[in-house]
Order: structure tokens, then C-alpha cells, then sequence
């Protein structure tokens, strides 16, 4: 970086219109800049509330914000994420937009990120990258081998400072607006292929009382049953208390998720789940956070199941919402299967990288 430009730690404001929150508003607007040219879309932008929620720190979650400043100015982030119960590994977000691209920032920016991986006495370094739906030029393939993405810059860098790519993850949309008839079919076909063993139950946050430690227990399978390529997870440990901070942070950033889940009767435990989220602005575009069924309850349409059930339900706490936005991975075809089958349909790519520190 040449001496106009200085890298330093951000500090969160309290609000997203306090005095000092100049900073954090402009990391918001580059955030939501590098999307939109990542990955062609304005469906993954956040709201400030938003993301000052989801940065704060939390007992399962800790994150540092470093900006580097030209004249006063914000032309870069990175965002450096580590689960406090979870050793192995962190996550990062590198955020510089092209005309601010090859001048030094997006180096000394990554070079902070491992700095910081290092004093957390962490093996592993994790980021994801966004690529548009369809592109005509080079394109990488992950390890897995399902899937591509564009060759971009940002990809060009973490491959040349030793990152692999793991996997490919598939950005689908479904249309809120169309009809929602092939849906209420799927439905009623996957209740009845279930049988009388699982019984559908439903909620908007907070989790009732009596379902947050069974709710907590799925969520901890996201950590184990959800297909990761070659990237190192950790098994995640929950509890009703986890659950409960969680649902905090989202309510904090005016955000309503509605959870779709479908309960084994005769252990009495959930089975699988589907999670759908939107901001406070509820005719804005909405996202599917973690959906699973879990491993010992698969072949019995439950992933079918609990997604249709939340987008019937979704009609009625987002009915102005156009579309619902979601992430699979490229060789999760059982949960593709399902999603081509009720209409949703590609909209960009993701990459997932990961380098393991000597």
C-alpha cells in the first residue's frame, strides 16, 4: 500500500445513527457494492441494522472489522469471524471494489486476516467468494468437482496465496409471486409419503420454550450432516441458550424468521427443518437460512416437507416479499432435486476456499 493509505481496527457504533457510526455505514455500503458486483444481484445487501447486529460479539461468536482509509475515505475490509466454542478454523470477508483493485489493499487486507488467524492459535483460514450465473470467460472448478465459478481477481489472489478451492455453491430463487399450486401439491404428496411417524410443526421466533432444546440439537447437525467438500468443520455444541442469543441478534437487526420443522413422534425429537428470514422492510427479498434434514430421517421426503410448509406460511408474514433467496451446495442434489422441482431457479454462484496454515 502506498503512505496515503492506512489500515486500522474499526470500532462498532452503538446504533447505526450515532454520532460515530460514519465508518460502519460506509463498510455497509461497500459490502453491499461488492455484492452487487460480485455477484450481479442486490438480493444479498443488508440493512444496517442488520449487519450491525450480526457483527456484534457474542458468547458464540467474535469478530474484528479492519478498514483501510485513503484520505479518510473507507476503500476496503475485511471482517475476521471466529466461533468461540469451535477451535479450528476462521472466517474472513474481504471487501475492495475493482477501481480500488491491484493498488495493495486487498494484500495487506488478506495479510491482516492471517495475522489475526495466527494469534488465534488457528489452523485453518475460510472465506467465500461471490461469481455471477453465467459468465464467458475462465472459470475455476472446486475440488469436489461439482460446479464452477468465474476466475476473478479476488479468486486469482487467494489461490496464489496458497487458498483452495473446496466447493461450489448454487444461489437459487424462488418467485413469491407465482402460483403456488405445484407447491401445495408437493406438500400434500410429502405428508402423505411420510406417514403418521412425523408430525409438521411450526413457529416464528422465539422458539417456544419446548422445542429450543430440540431445535438446538438440528441446528448442531448443520456442523456434520450438510455436504463440505474438503473444508474442516467443527461439531458445533447448542443448547436452548445458543438458540435463544441467536434469535436475539436476528430480532436486534428487525429481522422475523419463521421456522418449519417436522417432529419424529415416537422419539419425540425434530426430524428436519427449514428456516425462511427477512428484514424489517418485509416487501424485500427474503432468505433461507439452514434447512436439513438430518441424517438417520432421510428417504421419507422430509426436505420436500418442510420447505414447501414454510413458503405456504411465508405467504402469510411476507406477502409483499417477491422472492426467496438460498445457497446449496453444487453436489447436494437431493436438496436441489427438490428445489428445481418447486421452481426455484439459479441466480449466482459462491466459492468456498479454505487454506491450512503451516
Amino acid at each position: 500500500m502506498t503512505d496515503t493509505l492506512l489500515l486500522e481496527e474499526l470500532v462498532l457504533p452503538q446504533t447505526p445513527d450515532a454520532e460515530d457510526a460514519a465508518d460502519f455505514l460506509a463498510v455497509v455500503a461497500l459490502n453491499n457494492a461488492v455484492c452487487r458486483n460480485d455477484a450481479g444481484t442486490d438480493d444479498l445487501a443488508q440493512t444496517p441494522a442488520e449487519m450491525l447486529a450480526g457483527l456484534r460479539d457474542t458468547d458464540d461468536e467474535v469478530q474484528r472489522i479492519f478498514v483501510v482509509r485513503e484520505e479518510g475515505a473507507v476503500v476496503g475490509c475485511v471482517i475476521v469471524s471466529h466461533a468461540t466454542a469451535e477451535p479450528t478454523s476462521t472466517q474472513f470477508d474481504l471487501m475492495v471494489l475493482p477501481e480500488n483493485w491491484g493498488r495493495g489493499i486487498e494484500d495487506a487486507l488478506l495479510a491482516r486476516a492471517e495475522e489475526e488467524t495466527h494469534a488465534l492459535g488457528r489452523a485453518v483460514m475460510q472465506t467465500w467468494t461471490l461469481h455471477p450465473g453465467a459468465t464467458a470467460g475462465a472459470t475455476i472448478s472446486p475440488a469436489t468437482g461439482w460446479g464452477v465459478v468465474a476466475d476473478t481477481p479476488l479468486a486469482r489472489l487467494l489461490a496464489h496465496d496458497g487458498f483452495v478451492l473446496e466447493q461450489v455453491e448454487r444461489n437459487s430463487a424462488f418467485d413469491l409471486a407465482g402460483p403456488m399450486d405445484d407447491v401445495r401439491q408437493a406438500l400434500d404428496d410429502s405428508i402423505a409419503a411420510a406417514g403418521p411417524d412425523y408430525r409438521l410443526v411450526d413457529w416464528t421466533i422465539p422458539t417456544p420454550p419446548d422445542l429450543a432444546e430440540g431445535y438446538a440439537w438440528a441446528l448442531s447437525r448443520m456442523s456434520t450432516d450438510v455436504p463440505a467438500g474438503a473444508l474442516e468443520i467443527d461439531e458445533e455444541t447448542w443448547d436452548a441458550a445458543r438458540v435463544e442469543r441467536r434469535e436475539a441478534r436476528l430480532t436486534e437487526g428487525g429481522q422475523t424468521m419463521s421456522v418449519a420443522a417436522v417432529l419424529h413422534v415416537p422419539t419425540g425429537r425434530l426430524a428436519a427443518f427449514n428456516e425462511l428470514v427477512i428484514g424489517a422492510d418485509r416487501s424485500e427479498v427474503t432468505h433461507q437460512f439452514c434447512t436439513l434434514v438430518l441424517r438417520e430421517h432421510r428417504g421419507h421426503r422430509l426436505g420436500m416437507l418442510v420447505k414447501c410448509a414454510n413458503l405456504l406460511r411465508w405467504r402469510e408474514i411476507a406477502p409483499d416479499s417477491p422472492r426467496v433467496s438460498t445457497f446449496n451446495a453444487e453436489e447436494n442434489r437431493p436438496m436441489l432435486d427438490i428445489n428445481e422441482r418447486i421452481g426455484f431457479a439459479p441466480v449466482s454462484y459462491a466459492g468456498a476456499w479454505q487454506k491450512k496454515l503451516g
